[in-house]
């Protein structure tokens, strides 16, 4: 007999309404749903695995000027991590198989199948069965985002917290380390634990040490893994707008418009400069211009646009990966799709429709009405 959802999620709903919010998919022959944005106050990727609840990874609010974002969250103790870019993933252990859920709730066949691969979680799931491993899987092979780390090869996973699969309880921070380090699991980098007043000076210098990098910024979190707050670095904010002016009519204003405030805030909080705000604006000006008159100029050439990606596995979990975005109503075109020993290896780009089509429209003479 199946669960009474509307009770275990507190809830003042029957099942039935409830589950039709959820998402219906398959995955190895086993139907199963996820609820892709939040509802009734349950977290969006939250799935239902036959009678098994996986939760999905909370909303984390951010922080544009750190020291009264700080001293207003924390009354304890703060522990400073990295933040990393790739894409949220929770890994759970459901009849004996490893499944990967994606931040929407979705299994994704090629992300599990990584996960497979990097992970060596038996030991971890026989002793923490009902925990799941929630982590970042970063590297430039991936179907998401592809973003290059130093110190990473084609793909890897790190773990920024443990929770209970069902609750969503979260593994308080020293303990977390601890399993990661018994278990042989990768860890973000972990950068101390402050006071909260200690916290701000100790988080603005790992900022600048990333921002300098161009890496994505910290998490602050209490101890007990509870609450938390996120804090980007500069060079993620340009990043990010560089990618949206890439395609520029598949990102909303809001995109837009947030990152440059968080550039207007971080300006105002360090004190800059006249001159300092000048060089600020004119690196946000270039990375705005100048990949969105490239893209202009690409679908002019008859080029294709979008979002291109490299994976790399086995035949058959390419095929549903690309079988799966497809169905998502996504345009892919192939770059490259190649066999290297047991593998297939393939570029490709999810075509940003939206842009290629209004950008092919006012290049053939039409207009905007404002």
């Amino acid at each position: 007999m199946s669960r009474d959802w509307g009770s275990l999620f507190d809830v003042d709903t029957d099942s039935e309404d409830l589950l039709e919010h959820f998402d219906t998919e398959w995955f190895r022959g086993q139907r199963y749903r996820h609820l892709s944005d939040e509802r009734h106050g349950i977290e969006r990727g939250t799935a239902l695995v036959g009678d098994v609840v996986v939760r999905g990874y909370p909303s984390m609010p951010r922080a544009l000027v750190l020291e009264p974002a700080i001293r207003e969250t924390f009354d304890g103790p703060v522990a400073i991590e990295e933040k990393l870019n790739g894409y949220n993933v929770r890994v759970a252990r459901i009849d004996g198989d490893l499944l990967a859920f994606t931040r929407s709730g979705f299994i994704c066949p090629y992300t599990t199948r990584k996960v497979e691969a990097l992970l060596d979680t038996e030991a971890f799931f026989d002793e923490h069965p009902e925990q799941m491993l929630c982590g970042e899987l970063v590297g430039p092979e991936n179907p998401y985002t592809d973003h290059a780390y130093s110190e990473i090869g084609e793909i890897g996973f790190y773990v920024f917290g443990v929770r209970h699969r069902e609750s969503g309880t979260p593994m308080g921070v020293e303990r977390r380390l601890d399993q990661c380090a018994t278990y042989g699991l990768n860890s973000v980098d972990h950068y101390g634990t402050f006071t909260p007043t200690a916290a701000v000076d100790a988080a603005r210098e790992r900022i600048d040490d990333l921002n300098a990098r161009g890496r994505e910024g910290v998490v602050l979190k209490s101890t007990d893994g509870e609450t938390a707050l996120k804090y980007t670095t500069s060079a993620i904010h340009r990043a990010d707008l560089e990618h949206a002016f890439e395609l520029p009519f598949d990102y909303g204003r809001d995109f837009v418009f947030t990152r440059i405030m968080r550039e207007a805030f971080q300006a105002v909080e360090r004190g800059e400069s006249a001159a300092a705000v000048r060089e600020r604006a004119q690196a946000l000006g270039e990375v705005i211009l100048q990949p969105a008159v490239e893209t202009i100029r690409t679908v002019d050439r008859g080029d294709p646009v979008g979002e291109t990606h490299t994976v790399r596995g086995d035949p058959k979990i390419i095929d549903d990966l690309l079988s799966y975005f497809r169905e998502q109503g996504l345009e892919l075109h192939v770059e490259h799709d190649e066999t290297d020993g047991e593998q297939r290896v393939v570029t490709f780009t999810k075509i940003a429709q939206s842009t290629r089509d209004k950008t092919r429209y006012y290049l053939e003479g039409g207009t905007i009405d404002e």
